[in-house]
Parts: C-alpha cells; sequence; structure tokens
C-alpha cells in the first residue's frame, strides 16, 4: 500500500481531560463532520466527543489505580506455557 503526502500526530491527552494542541484540532475537524453528516449542530457534536472522551479517560484512570473488576476467568495460564512462536 502506497500512500503518499500522509502524516501521523498523535493524539495527547492528560488523565485530567486536557488535550494538546493537535489533538484539539483532530477533535474540532472530527465535530465538523460529525455535525454535517448527521445535521447536528457543531456545539452538540463537540459536546458529545468532549463527553465520551472524559468517561473513557476516567474509566481507564480507574481501571489504572483498582485493576479491573470484571468476572475472572477460572483458568490460570503460566507463563512457561505460553508458545511465543
Amino acid at each position: 500500500m502506497v500512500q503518499e503526502h500522509e502524516t501521523f500526530t498523535p493524539i495527547v491527552l492528560s488523565t485530567t481531560g486536557g488535550m494538546g494542541r493537535d489533538a484539539n484540532t483532530f477533535f474540532k475537524k472530527l465535530a465538523d463532520r460529525m455535525s454535517r453528516k448527521s445535521g447536528q449542530r457543531y456545539s452538540e457534536a463537540m459536546t458529545f466527543i468532549r463527553k465520551r472522551i472524559r468517561f473513557d479517560l476516567l474509566r481507564t484512570t480507574i481501571i489504572a489505580l483498582r485493576g479491573e473488576r470484571g468476572i475472572k476467568s477460572g483458568s490460570i495460564v503460566k507463563i512457561s506455557d505460553l508458545d511465543i512462536n
């Protein structure tokens, strides 16, 4: 696959919800495209994106601090039993 004139911009977010300049630009473009496609207002699309990002950041921060509290599988795999190749 050949791609010309492409750039990669990482989206940098802090755990408190702050975002870098490039991330902010990305979310503005995303909100603009979402609002045009769905017919909703730009402010509603940006609010949806910001809420979604904040809840996802909160969830991942809580998981990092407390650990996953889902249903635990009964089977434990030993590291020595794993096949790397």
